[in-house]
């Protein structure tokens, strides 16, 4: 479509107020009206161009979306949209793990989202009007943290669709996945906008999550902290076996290698699960435990 300078059809400047508008639109009206000029194709042309600016500088919303859109003044708000998933883009949304969708440069985002040539990822292609993206569509999804420490399926239903996503394992609160060609339908023929899930986890768990890596305190009675052994403690996926060193101090912290969280579309890679040791004393000692505290006492003292 070819620019229409409507300032220029009107003989006037963009910096003219509302009452020039006015009288240059009174006078070229009057000059170029079909009943002064009959049979005039010429004048009747210009007699629909001067209406067509007159419509669209009088009035000043749609004068403010010419001045800042020109000829695609009328997609202004699909432009407004373009922009700020233009922005999402630059910002670099989290990748989605079905598949690479690319970043692409400005001019190529905007050719794909308003026409023109075929865009290196064939979103749009010229002829037959100008074609529009379909605005993109969040959705968030909540989940506790044991649902997510496997891959699963699961299906949502997004404006009465069913969508079967497979969740990947490890995925983290507060992660944004895109899923492509799932959001708004095109204008024109254009392409879908794509569907923005966010994942809202909760950890209903004793463990405390960090990144990949799980925490857990356990409870360590006094006398397994001072002579040893081995004690069995919760893992995320089952228990396992600790042997206790002798005289295992308060706060001592272990490493179980690999016990930890599932890393993120790393099939079979895992985090560290640490273990802190809380020692607890005994309570209601019996007097012969009391005296044998006491005599105990009296050796560290020698």
């Amino acid at each position: 479509m070819a620019f229409i300078d409507y300032y220029k059809i009107l003989g006037i400047d963009k910096s003219a107020s509302a009452g020039d508008i006015k009288k240059a639109y009174r006078k070229l009206a009057r000059k170029y009206h079909p009943d002064l000029n009959p049979s005039d194709k010429e004048a009747e042309r210009k007699f629909k161009e001067i209406n067509e600016a007159n419509e669209v500088l009088s009035d000043p919303e749609n004068r403010k979306k010419y001045d800042e859109h020109g000829k695609d003044w009328k997609h202004a708000e699909e432009f407004e949209r373009a922009n700020q998933q233009q922005r999402q883009y630059q910002r670099g949304q989290q990748q989605s793990p079905f598949g690479d969708f690319g970043g692409g440069d400005y001019s190529d985002f905007f050719e794909s989202m308003f026409g023109g040539r075929s865009s290196s990822r064939g979103r749009t292609s010229s002829g037959g009007g100008v074609k529009f993206r379909g605005q993109d569509l969040n959705a968030s999804l909540n989940l506790n943290l044991k649902e997510v420490y496997e891959t699963h399926k699961r299906t949502l239903t997004i404006n009465g669709k069913n969508i079967r996503l497979t969740i990947p394992a490890g995925v983290k609160n507060g992660q944004v996945i895109k899923i492509k060609g799932h959001g708004g339908e095109g204008v024109n023929g254009g392409p879908k906008g794509d569907l923005n899930i966010t994942f809202s986890i909760e950890n209903n768990t004793k463990f405390k999550l960090d990144g990949d890596n799980l925490h857990a305190t356990i409870d360590l009675d006094l006398y397994k902290a001072v002579l040893g052994g081995e004690i069995t403690v919760d893992t995320f996926d089952g228990k396992a076996k600790l042997k206790i060193a002798p005289e295992t101090q308060n706060g001592t912290k272990v490493k179980l290698k690999g016990k930890g969280f599932p890393v993120y579309k790393k099939e079979g890679s895992f985090g560290d699960l640490y273990i802190t040791y809380q020692v607890i004393m005994p309570k209601n000692l019996s007097e012969k435990e009391k005296q044998l505290f006491a005599e105990l006492a009296k050796l560290r003292t020698l």
